[in-house]
Formats: C-alpha cells, sequence, structure tokens
C-alpha cells in the first residue's frame, strides 16, 4: 500500500480522491471505467473518485469551474493535470505559471496541506497523434516540455509529488493502440500504463 496514503482500514474503499484537469482527467473518448482517475482509485483501493474536468479546459476555466463544484476537503488524495489546452491555444508560458501555481496551491489545500498527498502529472505531448499529423509536431512537442518544465519546476518548490507521463504518451508514434478512437486522446491501455507510474510515484 502506498506509504503517503496510511495503512488498509475498514473503510479503506472510502477514502476521498479528488482529480482536477482536462480531458485527459475526463477521460475523453473513453468508458468510464478506462479514465485514469478511476483505474487509479480501483488500483489504490480508494472511493469512486470525484472529478472536476471537461475536455477543453485551460488553467483558468478550471479554476473556475472548482469555484462553482467548490469541493470539501480534506482528500486522501489530490490530482493535478492541466495546461495542455493553454498550449494549444498559444497561450503564454508566464500566464501558465502564474495560474498553475494558483491551482496547485488549491490542489494542496484540498489535501488537507498535505503536500505528499497531492500530485502533480505532467501534459501527455499530443503532437505525435494522428490528430496531428499536419501540425508542426516538432514545435507542439518543444512547447509541451516548455510548460511541463515549469509545472515540475513549481510542484518542487511546493514540495508536493510529480510524475512524469510525457515520455509514455509519446510511445504513442509507433503504437497506435494507445490513442483513443478519435485520434488524439490516450486509449484505455495508455492510461493504465499512466496508473503504474502513478503508483510508483506515490510510493
Amino acid at each position: 500500500m502506498l506509504l503517503t496514503l496510511g495503512c488498509a482500514s475498514s473503510n479503506e474503499s472510502h477514502a476521498r480522491y479528488l482529480a482536477l484537469g482536462d480531458s485527459y482527467t475526463i477521460g475523453e473518448s473513453v468508458a468510464v471505467a478506462d479514465r485514469y482517475p478511476v483505474q487509479l482509485a480501483r488500483e489504490l483501493k480508494l472511493g469512486d473518485p470525484e472529478i472536476i474536468a471537461k475536455t477543453g479546459w485551460t488553467t483558468d476555466e478550471l479554476n473556475a469551474a472548482i469555484d462553482k463544484a467548490d469541493p470539501h476537503g480534506p482528500y486522501r488524495l489530490v490530482t493535478l493535470l492541466i495546461g495542455v489546452n493553454n498550449q494549444y491555444r498559444g497561450r503564454s508560458a508566464d500566464e501558465y505559471r502564474q495560474q498553475f501555481t494558483a491551482l496547485l496551491k488549491r490542489a494542496i489545500g484540498f489535501a488537507g496541506g498535505d503536500t505528499r498527498k497531492v500530485l502533480v502529472i505532467s501534459i501527455p505531448d499530443w503532437g505525435v497523434t494522428p490528430f496531428a499529423k499536419d501540425r508542426d509536431r516538432a514545435k507542439i512537442g518543444r512547447e509541451i516540455d516548455q510548460f511541463n518544465a515549469i509545472n515540475r519546476e513549481e510542484t518542487a518548490k511546493a514540495g508536493a509529488r510529480y510524475v512524469d507521463i510525457t515520455p509514455e504518451s509519446r510511445k504513442a508514434a509507433d503504437d497506435k493502440s494507445l490513442v483513443a478512437e478519435d485520434g488524439l486522446h490516450p486509449s484505455g491501455k495508455m492510461y493504465s500504463e499512466w496508473v503504474k507510474l502513478i503508483v510508483l510515484a506515490l510510493r
């Protein structure tokens, strides 16, 4: 069992998990059971995840949605994966840093101030997917790396956990089974690989 999540107990299956994000968190184009938060909750024997995420959301849109949902901690685990739509829309790295840092602070608050129970997940590289075949894949990859350098740095400053799933996401360039039917988002198989990395990061 995860060291930071405590020992198994009679109410382990009801432990609360909050997943914050965008299309990757809500699992666009995959079955509910294949979403990474659902797979992760199952793996960790947590309760059903509370998900605040929607396809297309940027950092500011996620922040506004959190205000509306008004989740109440403390949660046993909080995950945060956000930023791909900032990159897609050509939003600035400086804006991303400011808004991501504010979201991370909120995530830590939802975990009762315990940074060990907060996990930031890197942004996957959508540039390797069939959807991006007519786009500048190298430019997309560079910008994703830039945004990930920011979220990694700010996560380290805050003392929270971090997992880099971006190299795993790039395997979709050679393995289309890792891409959902829409040609853009991860498949359930890809999300399973992410969950393996997340579990290791939480130990």
